[in-house]
């Protein structure tokens, strides 16, 4: 495509989503960011993005696990004079650490609301306008656990589960439309979610059973979301994993 595209990444305001969001501006792409609890913090960086790249960038605060906040989010995108996103790329994720037994009913469904159900309202909006233009690319952020599960992490490995399987079979339903449907499969990264619940000392630890020795990078996630924007259209329907050999 010769014309400038226009890219949708939520949880866009830190971390994988952040980097992301400042790769593809580096790459000329126009830009819709939401995140549902930095805001302004957000718009600041969306601002400083569109002055260093000279390409749009629009910050909307949105909470993609309310269906509601996802159809006013697209009114927002619709009006926009950068046209519809014909990339999407979710990325918005919450984690929960601790015994199954002692997660309460509310906190699963905000797990399950915010890392897979936010991927069907995001794409049952997006999906449309890319069946009519004849092109687009998803791009769903997963993680490893949602291949194997994680002790202690039940509710998160669930959802990135689903979102695997999401992934799959919604590649296969748009692919006669010329649309790919892929995921990232991250090991550990870098971010705040992780450094967060653990220590100095179980980084360290962590970082050792890694063959490559250390803990990935969101740059190193984003380069890989670039890449499957990027991609030829047959590489659909497919979960890649970037973890430095640690699964």
């Amino acid at each position: 495509m010769s014309e400038k595209q226009s890219v949708l990444i939520t949880g866009a305001s830190r971390g994988i989503g952040k980097a992301i969001a400042e790769l593809f501006a580096s790459n000329n792409y126009n830009l819709y960011l939401c995140c549902k609890n930095h805001a302004e913090a957000l718009r600041t960086f969306s601002e400083e993005l569109s002055e260093k790249y000279g390409i749009t960038a629009i910050a909307i605060r949105c909470d993609v696990s309310n269906e509601a906040d996802v159809l006013s989010l697209f009114e927002e995108i619709n009006q926009a004079p950068t046209g519809s996103p014909s990339i999407v790329i979710n990325n918005a994720g919450i984690a929960w650490y601790g015994l199954l037994t002692d997660m309460t009913s509310d906190e699963w469904h905000n797990m399950i609301g915010t890392n897979l159900d936010s991927v069907f309202y995001i794409c049952k909006n997006a999906v449309p306008h890319m069946v009519r233009n004849g092109y687009g690319k998803i791009i769903n952020i997963s993680s490893v656990w949602g291949s194997v599960g994680a002790s202690c992490e039940v509710a998160y490995s669930a959802s990135k589960g689903g979102v695997n399987a999401f992934t799959k079979a919604l590649a296969k339903e748009l692919a006669p439309s010329n649309i790919q449907v892929n995921a990232i499969s991250c090991g550990a990264i870098d971010t705040e979610m992780n450094s967060s619940h653990l220590s100095e000392s179980e980084l360290r630890e962590l970082s050792e059973e890694i063959p490559a020795d250390r803990l990935g990078t969101p740059r190193e996630v984003a380069e890989l979301a670039l890449s499957l924007a990027t991609s030829p259209s047959y590489l659909t329907g497919q979960i890649i994993t970037i973890d430095g050999g640690w699964i």
